[in-house]
């Protein structure tokens, strides 16, 4: 490779900002946790959602299938846009390979295991359809994490960066991790305050009986 080669290889942009693809896949990225968000506080206050269909746990399967569905949209949009970006060698062989491999596996062991131990309402918040847990639960991989869901996702979106060699997809997986945080910081008072409600409803209960 000559010297002019290397300098117009270098000047490369590893992003291309130009194409609607990279953008609609972050619309989606925004979009899915203000969703989720916004129809578990509609269910908390109002019932919403369990209100039409006469069961909290009809509900909770009807978001379930609504923030699945919404995750396969997000998913493909993202496959599309690292589709349409610039190829950079990001990692040299077979660290190209092996790295972004464990990284997708561990992530996808992360999320499949929360939702394992979890089960469908614990994992799609069935916590505000009064679906509450009956105790924390401190199995791998909580015991490793506090939140591995979030921290599998990314992992997982990081590792499929890696794998297609778009450094556009780390970009992505960059503000997927920073929306999934402010979504925690967003969902976690709400979820503490309606365990922390329970309790006090029991304790009230204990000192009647009592």
């Amino acid at each position: 490779m000559t010297a002019s080669q290397f300098s117009l290889e270098s000047l490369k942009p590893m992003i291309d900002w130009n194409q609607p693809t990279l953008y609609y896949s972050l619309g989606m990225i925004f979009f899915n946790p203000l969703f989720w968000n916004i129809a578990a506080q509609n269910e908390l206050h109002h019932k919403w959602i369990s209100k039409r269909v006469k069961n909290p746990y009809t509900g909770c399967y009807i978001l379930a299938a609504s923030i699945f569905s919404l995750g396969l949209v997000r998913d493909a949009l993202y496959t599309q846009a690292l589709r349409n970006q610039p190829l950079v060698e990001l990692l040299p062989s077979p660290f190209d390979v092996i790295v972004p491999a464990v990284m997708v596996v561990v992530g996808q062991t992360l999320v499949i295991s929360s939702t394992w131990q979890l089960g469908i309402t614990g994992t799609f918040l069935g916590d505000y359809f009064g679906i509450l847990m009956d105790e924390r639960v401190e199995a791998f991989p909580f015991n490793v994490l506090n939140d591995p869901m979030y921290v599998g996702s990314t992992l997982t979106f990081a590792g499929g960066a890696l794998w297609h060699k778009r450094p556009a997809g780390l970009f992505i997986s960059v503000i997927v991790w920073i929306v999934y945080m402010i979504a925690l910081k967003y969902e976690g008072p709400f979820t503490t305050e309606i365990y922390a409600k329970r309790e006090r409803e029991r304790a009230l209960k204990s000192q009647k009986s009592s």
